[in-house]
């Protein structure tokens, strides 16, 4: 009986935790969208992967389980043969998307700086389309293929329709930071960072042929429903809200608003540009073709900087930058019924996803010294539970898991009353010796006795000074 009721607490704990994180530590000089630097080796880090009881993870098509581990030292190894997995070469470089998969080699469409000159107000830009359209992708970025089998419901829909599918959600606690393990903080170049997940297609999911499962493609071929020429690859922006001085400086001092058509022309730059403050969310306006010299292409194009709308296209097209709509962070800390699905799976169906991770070249916070920062460090996880125990006000009773907790409790020994905690969705239960602190915190501050106190989270463990 004992031995019964232990796995079906690990079942129900399975079924209440969605998914665990997936962290990885980047050691990144990046080439900076517009001068460029030296860059370094790509650290080591892991990939771990934990999903909900309904869903199984696999590198191979072959072996599954709930947690799957993917690193520098076996990405190769650890996946299928004849993968064209890819670890970032010598370092990360900025590159620019709008998530479309080219159909005929099922890899990211991207594009890199091919020249980028000074203007009056900017930056006059040129880009190219990177040449990862042979069996291997190219260094300046990481990519790997990951196989999900969802084992909900019996139907397998063979034609594609999302109607058909079921909502994914990004966890809480998914976050890219600057990495406590080395390079210079504070640079933001985590604020760049953006995580690409692009589904190539799917089959059913008793599918049992590793051939038919890692084969699948933009295709159709072998059986299975192709999807990547159906949808744009869903693409995470950590960070949106936030900008360090320093990016928001080098705006300042480069950006002026643009009046006319010829970027070398002096008098086609006049007055200011949009303001950029810490804590605002604005445009990114990604490059979505080819942009050749005829082309008058300035970095800071677009309603929220420059002004100047002329080269910004509603759809992809060569020449053209596009208003990009990114899955932020914002997004990911809303809660309740305001939470919005982060991606759709098929019932009954082994999906294969293109992962990338990149740094953005478009985004306001890729300024040229933020590649002096070197490291990030990033974290993601998914659920199918769309809500937490406080979006409902559970009653605690039974204790919850606590990866369906938005919140942790962390135990203090007060030596006087608690007052002016920062930031304010913090609280402090007297009575019980714990704060109550969202999980996207690391950090906060707070008086004891009128004394000032930092609280830090370090490798999990919370820290006072």
């Amino acid at each position: 009986m004992k031995q019964r009721n232990k796995k079906h607490e690990k079942r129900v704990k399975k079924l209440a935790v969605g998914t665990a994180l997936c962290a990885l530590i980047l050691g990144v000089s990046t080439y900076a969208w517009f001068i460029g630097m030296k860059t370094v080796n790509v650290s080591s880090f892991d990939i771990s992967i934990a999903t909900t009881e309904s869903l199984s993870l696999s590198l191979n098509g072959t072996d599954w389980d709930d947690t799957v581990t993917i690193n520098e030292t076996n990405y190769n190894d650890a996946s299928y043969v004849g993968n064209t997995n890819s670890w970032g070469g010598e370092g990360l470089v900025p590159l620019s998307t709008v998530g479309a998969m080219d159909p005929d080699t099922s890899k990211l469409i991207m594009f890199e700086k091919g020249s980028l000159t000074a203007t009056e107000g900017g930056y006059r830009l040129m880009s190219s389309r990177i040449n990862n359209s042979s069996t291997q992708e190219t260094d300046g970025y990481v990519a790997f293929d990951l196989f999900i089998k969802n084992l909900s419901g019996e139907e397998y829909y063979t034609n594609y329709d999302p109607l058909n599918e079921e909502a994914i959600y990004l966890t809480p606690e998914s976050k890219a930071s600057a990495s406590t393990n080395g390079g210079e903080q504070n640079t933001g170049i985590e604020n760049s960072v953006r995580v690409a997940f692009a589904q190539v297609g799917r089959v059913k999911a008793d599918t049992v042929a590793t051939t038919a499962i890692t084969g699948i493609d933009c295709s159709g071929s072998n059986g299975s429903t192709k999807i990547c020429d159906q949808r744009n690859a869903q693409i995470w922006e950590p960070n949106d809200t936030k900008h360090v001085e320093n990016a928001i400086n080098w705006y300042n001092a480069s950006c002026k608003k643009r009046i006319a058509d010829d970027v070398f022309d002096d008098a086609s730059y006049n007055g200011a540009c949009g303001t950029v403050s810490d804590g605002t969310a604005y445009h990114t306006y990604v490059v979505s073709g080819v942009i050749d010299e005829t082309d008058t292409v300035d970095v800071y194009d677009g309603a929220d900087y420059n002004g100047y709308t002329d080269s910004i296209s509603p759809v992809a097209a060569d020449g053209k930058l596009v208003d990009l709509d990114t899955f932020t962070d914002t997004e990911k800390n809303l809660q309740g019924v305001e939470r919005p699905t982060f991606m759709t799976l098929a019932p009954n169906s082994i999906t294969k996803v293109r992962v990338y991770v990149y740094i953005e070249g478009q985004d306001i916070d890729n300024y040229d010294f933020a590649s002096l920062g070197k490291k990030i460090s990033v974290s993601f996880g998914f659920t199918k539970e769309r809500f937490y125990g406080e979006d409902i006000d559970y009653d605690g009773n039974p204790e919850l898991p606590e990866d369906v907790k938005r919140n942790e409790a962390v135990k203090y020994s007060a030596a006087g009353e608690i007052t002016d905690i920062s930031p304010e969705e913090i609280t402090w239960s007297s009575g019980a010796g714990e704060f109550s602190v969202p999980k996207t915190i690391t950090s906060f501050t707070f008086k004891d006795g009128g004394t000032d106190k930092t609280a830090t989270k370090t490798d999990g463990a919370w820290n006072f000074s």
